[in-house]
């Protein structure tokens, strides 16, 4: 789907001095229906790359394909749905407007546009009296999601997200791991750049981390993360007892500092939007079928 060799570029002054060298030596590659993250600190070369990927930049050495093609090839970028890091968007154009245009710059005729819009706004989170008002009056997290819906258009093989969830509350942000995992059971493949690293441990299967324009880390997640020397069990329902005489028992088999006991929790964004669907139902009930306040106290 996607592979690059030994990319390289340098960014040169006004005298074509060499200045900076924002990717050195950078290899890889994205296999069909993986979600590939692209990870690191700012400056690392991310952006960098993409651009170089997606041939809108460059390369001052090293090689791109997409699809097998030059990423400069019509029939490469006809399959590519790209999400750049700031979605520059006609304000003036309304959700629907935008897909239309879109669409029809991949050639899309205006039966197929009417098809996919409704679906795709829909996915996005863009509800259907939203979708006629211009994209000025939008916030910036509800623009972000016409860019998500802009880059799905053409129905792409391969999907560049770069930044994909800036500007999204943490619903949005939920709902947007929900469609890239949705993507991937498709059978698309997923290039995520983003720096919030519990995102890309929910929705990757392989990562990348660059710094200072060089590959430092690479693999499949679960074993980049696992602590093979460590081992954790988890048990319910024991009394405080049973507690102790597991950890005295264990004791035995290891240093009894080192055995540590805690309950398990689960993560801040289950939580919330666990909370948020529990207080919806009584924030959209009439007031006349809420409970009665109680009476003020009694005063000393």
């Amino acid at each position: 789907m996607l592979e690059a060799d030994g990319l390289r570029k340098v960014f040169r002054d006004f005298w074509n001095r060499p200045r900076t060298t924002a990717v050195d030596g950078v290899s890889l590659c994205a296999r069909p229906g993986e979600v590939l993250g692209l990870l690191g600190p700012n400056g690392s070369g991310k952006s960098t790359t993409i651009r170089m990927l997606l041939g809108l930049l460059r390369p001052t050495a090293g090689r791109v394909r997409l699809f097998g093609l030059s990423p400069d090839a019509s029939r490469a970028r006809a399959r590519l749905g790209y999400l750049p890091e700031l979605s520059n968007l006609h304000k003036f154009l309304t959700p629907w407007e935008t897909l239309e245009y879109y669409g029809g710059l991949f050639g899309l005729s205006a039966a197929e546009r009417r098809a996919r819009i409704p679906d795709l706004l829909d996915s996005v989170g863009i509800a259907r009296k939203d979708a006629h008002r211009a994209i000025a009056e939008f916030s910036k997290g509800m623009a972000r999601r016409v860019g998500l819906a802009q880059a799905l258009i053409n129905d792409p093989d391969l999907v560049v997200l770069d930044e994909p969830t800036s500007g999204l509350d943490p619903i949005g942000r939920h709902d947007v791991k929900e469609m890239i995992r949705h993507l991937r059971e498709q059978g698309k493949t997923i290039l995520l750049s983003s720096h919030l690293l519990g995102e890309v441990a929910d929705v990757c299967t392989r990562v990348i981390i660059l710094v200072s324009g060089r590959i430092h880390a690479e693999g499949e997640l679960s074993a980049l993360l696992q602590e093979d020397d460590r081992f954790r069990f988890t048990l319910g329902n024991l009394t405080p007892e049973a507690v102790d005489e597991i950890r005295a028992f264990l004791a035995r088999y290891a240093d009894a500092d080192g055995v540590r006991v805690d309950h398990p929790s689960v993560p801040l964004e289950d939580f919330f939007l666990q909370a948020v669907g529990r207080a919806a139902p009584s924030a959209s009930a009439p007031a006349s079928a809420a409970a009665p306040a109680a009476p003020p106290a009694a005063q000393p």
